[in-house]
């Protein structure tokens, strides 16, 4: 039977993802809009960006916290360009995302000492292979394949070579072994329902180190540049931009950062979004048709939670549409290049409630394309 109640917020999609419980635009901070972010007031919003990301987070003594231009992926862009070619690289990918990086790497630095260790969708390659004297590129969760690193015991505490970690589906849901990584980015967009546009780029002394000892063989665009004279251009990780940023986003993060502690801090928000992949844990184990495409239980992704179904591609296509239809769940097919199937996400802004809600009807377009 068709079931009735439907989620009281049907957004379950992993990019940008839904706003927190409660969002309300009308209450946000606005008082920086039409300001100058080099003014005083602009300044210090962004500040408490770069301030309160790291107390939130609990990062070690020493790292810095920049807001920099084109999301998460401007932000591995400015790492990748501004501190690869001093040593030979790794790189780990399991989705498209990572072979986009590889694909810089490899085609546009045209890096030959490279190494490349990959898997299909819904497996890890090998880690142990990634030589610690080597930089090491890797996603720590694979948005687009439901597939995540499950801890950071292959990274060597000796390691030469830098860690540099694409972690936009990660941080705010997941356990970060930050002292273990050098280089981590991620977006607004993702965990925290913010805005899109703006990256986020969190450096560690070595990283630090790097920038400021070696220069890199090719030109640098403005936007990637994080150094001035062999030093470190220190205000970018204080919240002066390389370019202007939105003051309108800047004021959705820090009410998103904001709820984080009311929230009871990044535990209770990785708490948070561990139960509503238990939600679906559930649901699978009850009903044989459906599937994680991660083959590994630690691997499996609390954030985008990917799904495989004993239908074709276009039959997975309809129970799309179908509830997508019916209002109860919008932008949940896979992700384009990945294997047909359904993307839940499941961070902490997503109601466990909601997802109770939305497998019956999961169950019940599986049933009407499947008749």
């Amino acid at each position: 039977m068709k079931p009735t109640q439907k989620p009281a917020n049907p957004n379950f999609s992993s990019g940008p993802c839904s706003k927190r419980p409660g969002y309300d635009v009308s209450k946000l901070d606005v008082s920086t809009l039409g300001r100058s972010h080099r003014a005083a007031i602009g300044k210090a919003a962004l500040g408490r960006v770069c301030e309160e990301t790291a107390e939130v987070l609990g990062l070690p003594e020493g790292y810095r916290v920049g807001v920099v231009p084109a999301s998460d992926t401007g932000a591995v862009e400015m790492a990748l360009w501004s501190m690869l070619g001093a040593r030979p690289v790794d790189i780990c990918y399991w989705e498209s995302f990572g072979q986009g990086w590889l694909t810089d790497v490899v085609k546009q630095l045209k890096l030959e000492q490279t190494n490349a260790y990959g898997a299909d969708y819904g497996l890890l390659p090998d880690l142990g292979q990634t030589n610690p004297a080597h930089d090491i590129v890797f996603t720590w969760n694979g948005t687009t394949s439901g597939v995540k690193v499950p801890n950071g015991d292959w990274i060597s505490d000796d390691r030469e070579g830098l860690t540099i970690c694409d972690a936009t589906s990660a941080v705010f849901a997941m356990e970060m072994p930050w002292e273990k990584l050098d280089v981590v980015t991620f977006s607004w967009q993702k965990v925290l329902g913010g805005e899109g546009a703006h990256g986020m780029l969190i450096l560690s002394p070595r990283a630090v180190e790097r920038l400021e000892s070696y220069t890199p063989p090719w030109p640098l665009p403005k936007i990637f540049r994080m150094t001035k004279g062999g030093k470190l251009i220190d205000g970018i990780f204080r919240g002066e931009t390389i370019n202007t940023p939105s003051m309108l986003c800047v004021a959705d993060y820090l009410d998103a950062l904001d709820w984080v502690k009311a929230l009871g801090g990044v535990d209770a928000a990785i708490a948070k979004s561990r139960a509503n992949l238990a939600v679906i844990e559930d649901f699978v184990a009850a009903n044989e048709w459906i599937n994680f495409l991660a083959q590994d239980d630690a691997t499996r992704s609390n954030t985008s939670i990917c799904l495989s179904l004993d239908l074709d591609a276009d039959q997975v296509k309809q129970v799309v549409k179908l509830l997508d239809a019916e209002g109860v769940a919008y932008d949940i097919g896979a992700y384009r290049d990945a294997p047909a199937g359904l993307r839940i996400w499941g961070g902490a802004t997503v109601e466990q409630s909601d997802l109770e809600a939305l497998m019956p009807w999961i169950e019940w377009a599986y049933r009407e394309v499947s008749k």
